[in-house]
């Protein structure tokens, strides 16, 4: 797997690329600075970028806006980016772009080697990975009036999980319950929210965050 890191913190750079590599991933180019990172996605076409979201020359959202630029001209151009803080402005421009293959973490997860890695992975294939605090707080913008107030709270607590990538399975042991359980769950969920039952795992979840992004 061949994979582009945009990351200005030297130390944090270095262990990214040390962490990727142990586990046969190939960094095929780092970079630390927002106007790099563009050539560099549209040069190299990794299989997966890790971005953060502010680099330098202005420290503000020059990581995503490089990202989004390099998906509009290769759609699907995996990404998966790094936040120090949960910033629902730039998760929801992130996820209005629909190809799937995105990601967004925060920067604390990095410490759970298997779990970053796992999400690494999972944005390659195309799926899509939300912190879950991320989740928490696009799931908590929404108003009353909205179609998640007829939801119950379990199906709250499931919604979360899917949108967070996690399989039927995953779920149920999250949950302590069956996977038929989840899966019933699920169908209440998308028929409340007027999608269709899937179980097509990526197009579920995307219909999910594409709902929590409208």
């Amino acid at each position: 797997m061949r994979v582009v890191i945009a990351e200005d913190l030297a130390l944090l750079r270095d262990g990214l690329t040390r962490l990727l590599t142990a586990f046969d991933c190939e960094v095929v180019a780092t970079v630390d600075n927002g106007p790099a990172l563009l050539p560099a996605l549209l040069s190299h076409r990794p299989d997966v970028a890790v971005v953060d979201v502010r680099l330098p020359p202005t420290f503000t959202d020059e990581g995503l806006q490089a990202a989004i630029a390099a998906r509009t001209r290769v759609p699907g151009l995996p990404v998966l980016v790094l936040s120090q803080h949960v910033e629902q402005l730039y998760a929801r421009e992130l996820l209005a772009d629909r190809a799937g293959g995105v990601g967004y973490l925060l920067k604390d997860r990095v410490s759970d080697v298997r779990q970053f890695v796992d999400a690494v992975r999972q944005v390659a294939a195309g799926g899509m990975v939300m912190d879950p605090e991320v989740v928490s707080q696009l799931l908590a913008r929404r108003t009353p009036a909205d179609p998640l107030a007829a939801l119950t709270a379990r199906e709250r607590e499931v919604l979360g999980l899917m949108a967070e990538g996690r399989s039927n399975a995953a779920i149920a042991a999250r949950l302590f319950i069956t996977d038929k359980a989840v899966s019933k769950h699920i169908n209440s969920i998308l028929s409340k929210l007027g999608m269709p039952p899937s179980d097509d795992d990526n197009r579920r979840v995307m219909a999910v965050l594409t709902y929590l992004n409208a």
